[in-house]
């Protein structure tokens, strides 16, 4: 029942979709990395993933999702290839730029008192940990999802995934080298 409805909410509006529950499930996890990491619970900051999650994940994700099966393999007509080939451009080109465009937006949303000298920070602490470690969980993801999931239900599948993935995020954006830096301020 749940599974036809949220198929028939995809077919009908697959944004609209997309953005609620892409937002939803950033939500979680940063809600778990909250738990996780200090038990308090800070709502501006998980309105915060919400918004990172809807607004800018949600309409990037549909359209790269829409876009990848495009990538093939030169010269085959081979599933496995093409699928290897999405599989590569998604961790090539797009994993390189969502991670520092996530680190990015949520701080600017984060609005800290030194904006740029604080993208600068986190960026150069987080970017290239969090790339290898992306590397280490979502080649065996997307192969997964590429070659078993119908394109329709690729961003959920990633999503549902990213709910760990996203409360590792949260938690590596709010490390306490960067608390220190902004006291002054609610964290997300």
């Amino acid at each position: 029942m749940l599974y036809s409805k949220y198929n028939q909410l995809l077919t009908r509006r697959p944004l609209l979709t997309n953005i609620i529950t892409t937002g939803a499930l950033f939500g979680t996890g940063d809600y778990l990395a909250q738990k996780i990491s200090n038990g308090k619970f800070d709502s501006a900051r998980l309105a915060r993933a919400m918004v990172y999650g809807s607004i800018f994940f949600a309409p990037i994700g549909t359209k790269w999702y829409k876009t990848l099966p495009k990538f093939k393999f030169p010269g085959y007509n081979n599933s496995f290839l093409n699928t290897l080939t999405r599989v590569g451009v998604d961790q090539l080109v797009f994993a390189p730029i969502a991670i520092p465009t996530y680190y990015s937006v949520m701080t600017v949303l984060e609005n800290p008192p030194n904006l740029l000298p604080t993208i600068k920070s986190k960026l150069n602490d987080n970017w290239l940990n969090t790339l290898q470690t992306n590397w280490l969980v979502w080649p065996v993801v997307q192969l997964v999802n590429f070659s078993l999931i119908p394109l329709r239900f690729q961003l959920l599948f990633v999503n549902l995934v990213s709910i760990g993935w996203n409360c590792y995020l949260s938690m590596a954006l709010n490390s306490s080298s960067h608390l220190a830096d902004s006291e002054d301020q609610i964290l997300i």
